[in-house]
């Protein structure tokens, strides 16, 4: 397949899933029930920490994560007392427990009450560093700069020892870009749809595989680098556009067509 054939593929596959249908079975559905910046930022959060395996499962489990916090998560988050936060003990999804879930809101809690909030803390540092690595590990230890259950650390990727941070890369992919097309919410204003890394997952990397962009057989943070490097060559102002490309084509079955 030579490069203009490839760009007219990513393209055509761009066009068919970054669509408003595909927010309904999709984890991005948490986040859209609500309007408010912060309610946003923190339900995408959970939804993103607990998007791994069947999407159904995680939409499912993360609706039921938004009941927990009596449909407001900002106000609960800044305001639950102790014993609505051990409500939240019962609950499960995967090996993501109600200690983990406890933990996330208490390490939410400060970082608004102390970082700005989310986005808060994610727009002031990439503007002070200019790299999204480099704030990818500073917002892990100020997350858990929060008292916390170490079980939980797990359910947030560390770029320092090599992760690939789908979900924290998907996250991002939802704050941060902005286009006309209403899927992803562009909240984030101050950080470029440039400096963004693909969230590589099963889908995206066998697909980025078979059309070679990417010639990594590990799925860590060199594999990100790899194959967003290569997306770059296609639209370097917005190369993570392409991961509906990617994995919309590979949850549907491109491959085997």
């Amino acid at each position: 397949m030579t490069h203009e054939e490839l760009r007219d593929l990513l393209e055509r596959l761009h066009d068919k899933y970054n669509r408003e249908e595909f927010i309904t079975d999709d984890p991005i559905s948490i986040p859209h029930s609500f309007s408010g910046r912060e309610d946003i930022e923190i339900s995408g959060l959970l939804a993103a920490t607990i998007a791994w395996g069947n999407r159904k499962a995680i939409v499912k489990s993360a609706r039921r994560m938004v009941e927990y916090m009596d449909g407001a998560p900002y106000d609960f988050t800044m305001n639950a007392s102790e014993s609505e936060l051990d409500r939240l003990n019962s609950y499960v999804h995967r090996t993501f427990n109600g200690s983990d879930f406890r933990s996330f809101v208490v390490a939410m809690r400060r970082m608004y009450a102390e970082e700005g909030g989310i986005g808060g803390f994610f727009e002031r540092r990439y503007t002070a560093t200019g790299d999204i690595r480099v704030v990818l590990s500073e917002f892990r230890r100020a997350f858990f700069a929060a008292p916390h259950d170490p079980h939980c650390c797990k359910h947030l990727s560390s770029i320092d020892k090599g992760a690939a941070c789908k979900r924290l890369n998907m996250y991002l992919r939802w704050m941060v870009r902005r286009d006309e097309r209403g899927v992803d919410f562009g909240l984030w204003e101050s950080i470029p749809m440039s400096a963004l890394y693909l969230p590589l997952d099963v889908h995206s990397g066998n697909m980025g595989r078979a059309l070679g962009l990417l010639t990594r057989r590990q799925s860590d943070w060199k594999a990100v680098e790899q194959i967003t490097d290569a997306l770059r060559q296609f639209d370097p102002n917005d190369p993570v556009r392409f991961d509906f490309s990617l994995f919309g084509a590979g949850v549907d079955g491109f491959l085997k067509e």
